[in-house]
């Protein structure tokens, strides 16, 4: 299994000086190389404490420079916030700088303060997605990128430096919606979920991912990518403790970025799933919502996060993992410990 570790850039209520979050994050995704994880994947973010990475592309270069090994991941690029043209351009300047380590992780971002803030309609992320994805995609292949739709309109213009391979081996989708699963098909690329519901429930979109992919493509589907927030430790009351409370704490930043429980979304044009859900959430509660979202995270001994995981494989079959250990307040030391546990116990059980 390649396991990856999940960067966010969080500042869990403003507590620490925003370089001193970037200076961890570093040193944390330095550690993922030296501890043997294969990836490293930023997000992309703005304007709030929630996740401060607003380039990861730009993170990801200074990484290539630190590195040697590990693939660097974007976790992702938004494209609607984002010129086609300078997402091809950078991608390639950072496979040339890094010996092709590079993979495309790209999304198209649900927050409506984010959308606000880049002066962009939020009605109008799917087309933007779609067109983007299409342009960037094929720029890779070719070395050149042109377009003729609706947002970027792009006469023919080398990429340079020129690519030095495509990335369709190499690419992965944000899919947490039936719109995104389909688009993460239709254009070939990986699924990546954050893990979030029941792995059953999972599944169904999981498997409808792999029956569309294989229908429009004619090929095996990429193995799937899940992402969840882990806490690794030897003491197992210890793990309970920081998971239960530092989990569900970031859970409640989730809900208060995206304003899950607005009725914003029941007239979003391309989030259908949301605003379908909005009243169903209000009624469960946050806190009830929090303790399901805790329980399908991969935390416990070593022992508990590797049963957990086998059980996950018995049910969507093979799957990529991406670990986030610092999210919602942790300390540093505590991350690292974690980092360092799965490590040396979890990852040799699954490779």
């Amino acid at each position: 299994m390649k396991i990856g570790v999940q960067q966010i850039f969080q500042n869990y209520g403003n507590a620490l000086p925003d370089g001193r979050v970037w200076e961890e994050e570093v040193a944390l995704g330095l550690l993922a190389e030296e501890l043997g994880y294969d990836s490293i994947w930023p997000v992309e973010h703005h304007f709030e404490d929630y996740a401060a990475c607003p380039d990861n592309l730009q993170y990801l270069a200074y990484m290539a420079a630190r590195t040697k090994r590990i693939h660097l991941a974007t976790g992702a690029v938004i494209l609607p916030w984002n010129q086609p043209i300078r997402v091809a351009e950078k991608l390639s300047a950072l496979d040339h700088m890094s010996g092709g380590r590079v993979i495309f992780g790209m999304g198209r971002g649900l927050a409506r303060r984010e959308y606000l803030g880049m002066g962009i309609e939020l009605d109008s992320s799917r087309e933007r997605f779609d067109e983007a994805a299409d342009m960037i995609l094929k720029a890779l292949d070719t070395g050149v990128i042109e377009g003729n739709g609706k947002f970027y309109p792009q006469a023919p213009t080398a990429i340079r430096p020129k690519p030095l391979r495509g990335f369709r081996d190499r690419v992965y989708c944000i899919a947490m919606s039936p719109d995104s699963v389909d688009a993460a098909a239709r254009i070939g690329a990986g699924m990546a979920i954050f893990s979030q519901s029941e792995w059953p429930k999972s599944a169904e979109s999981i498997n409808r991912y792999r029956d569309m992919f294989r229908t429009q493509h004619g090929r095996t589907p990429p193995i799937p990518l899940t992402c969840d927030f882990v806490v690794c430790d030897r003491d197992a009351a210890r793990a309970e403790a920081v998971a239960r409370k530092h989990i569900a704490g970031y859970l409640v930043t989730v809900f208060q970025h995206y304003e899950l429980m607005s009725d914003h979304f029941k007239k979003a044009k391309g989030y259908q799933l949301y605003g379908e859900t909005v009243d169903l959430l209000k009624a469960i509660g946050l806190d009830t919502l929090a303790a399901m979202y805790v329980d399908v995270q991969a935390w416990g001994t070593p022992k508990q996060v590797i049963d957990k995981l086998l059980a996950r494989r018995e049910i969507i079959g093979e799957f990529r993992l991406n670990c986030c250990f610092r999210f919602a307040g942790i300390p540093f030391e505590a991350a690292e410990r974690s980092m360092r546990v799965f490590a040396e116990d979890v990852m040799p059980a699954l490779s």
